[in-house]
């Protein structure tokens, strides 16, 4: 590493880099660990950049991957910041120490967004107080929707994740030189972020390459093909094209995104609607990711850190008021709930008697989030030998309905519980002190492997990050998960409207419920 008047500057594989110097933090930003993804590397597997003379400036974030903005309902609540350009496959770097001889962990970030939307450049995922406390942290771009995880005859599948997987790569291999230790990365996630994460650490040519994983609010998991080839196809139907990447390439980006966004309306987990997500191929994602990682054929010695928020599914349904448009569902919502879970009638009826009090929303959501999140969390943590830590984020935001909802603990963990833009989903006044706890096993753990609890074990410890001091509950959601099990007894439920449609009549309740609240979000 070297400095000028301006600012540190350190040597990539492909030119050197000058960033600048935050509170004490050396900032480096908008570096390139791939070619741009457009021409003739559009829809394919990612290549290095071009290497470049000189010292390139790193001061400003580079280009974002091409998305839809959010819906006015989603933008009132996450920021996500569009900068264009080409060249959006960079990644930026927080370091205390912009020198070899550091040998600092490093916490490489991967945003969520359901592979549609997110970046980098969002504020909350500022990697200047992982720095401030001694880690490096990395945060990264990759192509996003029909770009990243369309589903083509004629390209490979999953170039969002083999992006990922190159970012990985240049980390591995160039983190040494900005202060990091490339024996010490954990790959960290959220959401769609913490589904990559998990593919990656199932991946073959990852192997050896990351020491700890974070998985927030989101479990390793591949889609099916066909639900990724409806969206592909249902895109080509509207533009009047074929269902290949020429066609798609040929087609101007805006009318491309304005087209994804319309077809993926009805994506969001409680809905089930077509959406893009990770699949099996013949390379990087050579099986079911979750089941690997389960058998214990990838990643045996990575230590795991996952989670989840407690109310996770406010943040698909309240936007837009369909928390009420839910409820006053009912029973359809309900059987809607049991389709898209492949439960029987016993399964609604043991939560209805576990929570007597709570309504039709929060019986489908929790159902919802204990089939696709939850269990295989759970299943995960069960199946490993190394250590396991779980935590559940449960404090409530201070706005009103979103509990605590997906995505709320981010501000948390990042410590950036102050910024504007964690206040739009957190409200001001967001504890000071959960900040520090959060953020400070975030921290140990990255940094020793221990975030200061209780390891998994038959006893199921789980960390509860909530109002007061955080405190280790031991099986706080064994009663729901048991639900699940066919020999399983279900609990008398307390009187309520129940769901009972059953055989193809579910089928019928399901698309009538997506017609509904598909044609109240229009």
């Amino acid at each position: 590493m070297t400095a000028d008047q301006t600012g540190p500057v350190v040597r990539t594989p492909h030119g050197a880099v000058r960033g600048r110097y935050e509170k004490g933090i050396a900032v480096f930003r908008g570096i390139p660990y791939a070619a741009p993804p457009v021409g003739p590397r559009r829809f394919r597997p990612p290549e290095p950049p071009e290497p470049w003379d000189g010292i390139r400036d790193a001061a400003a974030f580079g280009p974002t991957a091409p998305k839809p903005p959010y819906s006015e309902a989603f933008a009132q609540y996450l920021s996500d910041p569009e900068i264009p350009g080409d060249d959006c496959l960079n990644l930026n770097i927080w370091t205390p120490e912009p020198d070899p001889g550091a040998r600092l962990p490093v916490l490489l970030w991967l945003h969520g967004g359901a592979l549609t939307r997110g970046s980098s450049a969002v504020p909350v995922y500022d990697g200047g107080t992982f720095a401030r406390d001694g880690v490096v942290c990395v945060s990264i771009n990759y192509r996003l929707g029909v770009e990243g995880y369309g589903l083509f005859p004629d390209a490979p599948p999953n170039p969002g994740l083999r992006d990922q997987l190159a970012a990985l790569h240049w980390v591995h291999e160039t983190v040494g030189a900005f202060g990091g230790d490339p024996d010490r990365i954990t790959l960290c996630g959220q959401s769609a972020g913490a589904i990559s994460a998990g593919a990656l650490l199932a991946a073959p040519q990852a192997r050896g390459l990351v020491r700890r994983a974070v998985l927030q609010s989101g479990p390793p998991e591949v889609s099916d093909r066909d639900k990724v080839r409806r969206m592909v196809r249902r895109m080509a139907g509207r533009l009047k094209i074929a269902a290949t990447a020429e066609a798609f390439a040929a087609v101007d980006r805006a009318l491309l995104l304005r087209t994804q966004a319309e077809v993926g309306r009805l994506s969001s987990p409680v809905l089930g609607g077509p959406a893009f997500g990770l699949v099996v191929d013949d390379d990087v994602v050579p099986r079911d990711p979750l089941q690997a990682l389960i058998d214990g054929d990838a990643a045996p010695g990575v230590e795991l850190l996952m989670g989840w928020t407690r109310d996770e599914y406010r943040l698909w349904l309240v936007p837009g008021g369909l928390v009420e448009h839910v409820d006053r569902l009912g029973p359809v919502s309900l059987a809607g709930a049991m389709a898209r879970c492949r439960a029987g009638h016993e399964v609604p009826r043991g939560y209805r008697a576990l929570h007597p009090d709570a309504d039709t929303a929060e019986i489908v959501g929790q159902m919802v989030t204990d089939h696709l999140l939850r269990i295989p969390l759970h299943r995960l943590a069960d199946s490993r030998p190394g250590a396991s830590y779980l935590y559940e984020f449960a404090w409530p935001s201070n706005l009103p309905s979103l509990g605590a909802c997906h995505a709320l603990e981010l501000g948390f963990v990042f410590d950036s519980g102050d910024m504007p833009e964690s206040q739009k989903l957190a409200g001001e006044g967001a504890p000071d002190d959960l900040c520090e706890a959060m953020h400070g096993a975030w921290v140990r753990f990255a940094t020793t492997g221990d975030p200061g609890w209780q390891p998994w074990d038959a006893s199921h410890p789980v960390r509860i990050f909530g109002d007061g001091m955080p405190y280790t509950a031991h099986g706080p959601r064994d009663a729901e998960f048991a639900l699940w099990s066919p020999a399983t007894t279900v609990p008398e439920p307390a009187p309520a409207t129940d769901a009972r449609a059953p055989g193809t009549e579910l089928a019928a309740a399901v698309r009538r419920l997506r017609r509904s609240v598909g044609a109240r979000r229009r």
